[in-house]
């Protein structure tokens, strides 16, 4: 009777522990200029207890061979020395880090369209990408980061070269230690060959999941019903957790219809939308086995200066959907 009691002593202090393991995280945008330990406090607040840091490079345009990347063009966080200094300061706070590095393409164009015309600039932009993504791997070893993600939402790329990414991960692995993923878009997550070599299935997780204008939590969880599914077969086949690299939605009107939509119009706010959205979200995820936990997208060094409840954009800060993710990132 006594081997019986502790025995159910002991899977209660695991469940706990796994709910307490959970990534509770945080978009960390890159700062233009230089950022100091007050810009972390309100991570701390909202209790996050990670962060991505995201530093970027650039291409031209989806035929472009060519990556452009840590330069003094670039913002400061969006290079190495600034990524590196971000990593400080978020761990001087508690903070783990996942190293996140992502391509823009000008104009906003989409990466995961991204595709080379002929074999000789398929080479040429691999290598490119290669020296990218390998000079944060080395940094992420530095730095002891737990988590490096290898790539953002890049489909095409993906998928036409498989061999060229079976023999990355590989390189990346012989300097960096830690875990890995990817970060694949929602409609396109199942399609990536090599979640088998990688420690996450990494999902950018804008599913539509409403139609209605101001939708409400039970209609968003009935929403998720479908994608769900698709996420827990792959999970059962490849047997890696779920990390949602990405998940959040805007404080507007039909928030669950698009929720990759980013467009730069104004107006249309819907406060009440976006957290029933992300209370959703939470509860059809976080009480999970198999699934790791996710970052918020997005969060701004300047908290006091941004969000606010006329805007109607991805962050939370300043908005009602800040106390809930509060309260859900400290009960979990």
């Amino acid at each position: 009777m006594r081997n019986l009691f502790m025995l159910l002593i002991s899977l209660f202090f695991c469940s706990c522990s796994g709910q307490k393991s959970k990534i509770n995280g945080i978009s960390f945008v890159a700062s233009p200029k230089e950022i100091n330990d007050t810009n972390i406090d309100p991570v701390v607040r909202v209790n996050a207890n990670w962060a991505a840091v995201m530093p970027f490079g650039f291409v031209k345009n989806l035929k472009e061979p060519s990556v452009i990347f840590n330069t003094e063009r670039q913002w400061w966080g969006e290079r190495a020395d600034g990524a590196k200094r971000t990593i400080e300061l978020l761990n001087q706070k508690g903070i783990k880090i996942m190293l996140k590095p992502q391509i823009w393409v000008w104009r906003g164009e989409f990466t995961g369209n991204i595709s080379m015309d002929s074999e000789e600039d398929w080479n040429t932009f691999e290598k490119s990408y290669e020296d990218f993504i390998m000079l944060y791997a080395k940094l992420a070893q530095e730095m002891k980061v737990p988590i490096l993600c290898i790539g953002t939402e890049l489909h095409t790329f993906v998928q036409k070269r498989p061999e060229y990414w079976s023999q990355l991960i590989q390189d990346i692995r012989a300097v960096y230690k830690g875990k890995l993923t990817y970060a694949e878009n929602w409609d396109q997550f199942a399609n990536a060959p090599f979640w088998d070599q990688l420690d996450y299935i990494g999902v950018d997780a804008y599913f539509p999941v409403s139609d209605s204008k101001t939708p409400t939590i039970e209609e968003m969880k009935k929403g998720w019903e479908i994608h769900k599914s698709k996420i827990v077969a792959l999970q059962g086949t490849i047997g890696k957790p779920v990390l949602f690299t990405e998940y959040g939605y805007r404080s507007v009107h039909y928030t669950g219809k698009e929720p990759w939509d980013s467009n730069r119009t104004n107006g249309n706010v819907n406060l009440e939308a976006q957290s029933n959205a992300l209370s959703a979200l939470y509860g059809e995820f976080w009480n999970e086995s198999w699934f790791a936990g996710g970052f918020l997208w997005k969060w701004y060094h300047n908290h006091d200066e941004v969000g606010g409840e006329d805007n109607n954009r991805f962050t939370i800060q300043n908005k009602p959907s800040e106390k809930l993710i509060q309260s859900l990132y400290k009960d979990d």
